[in-house]
């Protein structure tokens, strides 16, 4: 089985921001403990070192199902803000999305325009005279992706197929969590009553 993560928080302040860094860390090294496959497709940083808007994340694994129940929804971080000291406030929240990929539009290789160029950088006259760097452009949402980290086209085509499939679905995850975040800011969910999980420690 094959998941996307969305973290967002869920346009709170930077301390939100900070709560989904955390949370990020959390999943990602229980994910491993758990020998399921995990990997960051994209962060969206925020104004704060250390923080961050949203996290993608992409995760495939056999008995996911009951890691995916402990941390889809509403995650309750009770905490002093770090970054302001003499604020009453402590309780902070982040949203966790969880897309089966099946839920997403199926990946199509043949809606991808491949173009070969030469590589630049080091390498001498090997790298000026073969094509061996390779652009991806996905035609139906116009995400391109450029891999020359080989020498061998074969190789580079690869990989820029993988990290635009990668795009491709982290883009259309994103999607879904601006419609998860719309309906929270509508219902007013990030509040204290529906979180699935509470943590508490330095933030």
């Amino acid at each position: 089985m094959k998941i996307i993560i969305q973290i967002t928080s869920g346009k709170g302040p930077a301390e939100c921001c900070r709560v989904v860094f955390r949370i990020q860390e959390l999943i990602l090294r229980q994910a491993k403990q758990e020998q399921i496959t995990i990997e960051v497709i994209e962060n969206v940083k925020g104004d704060i070192e250390g923080t961050l808007l949203s996290s993608t994340l992409i995760a495939e694994g056999e008995n996911i199902d009951s890691f995916i129940q402990e941390w889809k929804g509403t995650i309750q971080w009770i905490a002093q803000s770090p970054y302001r000291v003499y604020h009453k406030r402590k309780n902070w929240f982040a949203g966790v999305s969880i897309f089966d990929v099946k839920e997403l539009k199926p990946w199509n290789a043949k809606e991808v325009k491949i173009e070969t160029c030469r590589a630049s950088g080091p390498g001498g006259q090997n790298v000026n005279k073969v094509e061996t760097a390779v652009r991806g452009i996905h035609i139906p949402t116009g995400i391109q992706v450029f891999a020359m980290d080989s020498r061998s086209q074969l190789e580079n085509k690869k990989l820029c197929l993988e990290r635009l499939e990668a795009k491709v679905l982290s883009l259309q995850a994103e999607q879904f969590t601006e419609q998860q975040e719309s309906q929270w800011l509508n219902h007013h969910s990030l509040t204290r009553g529906n979180a699935v999980k509470v943590l508490k420690g330095e933030l």
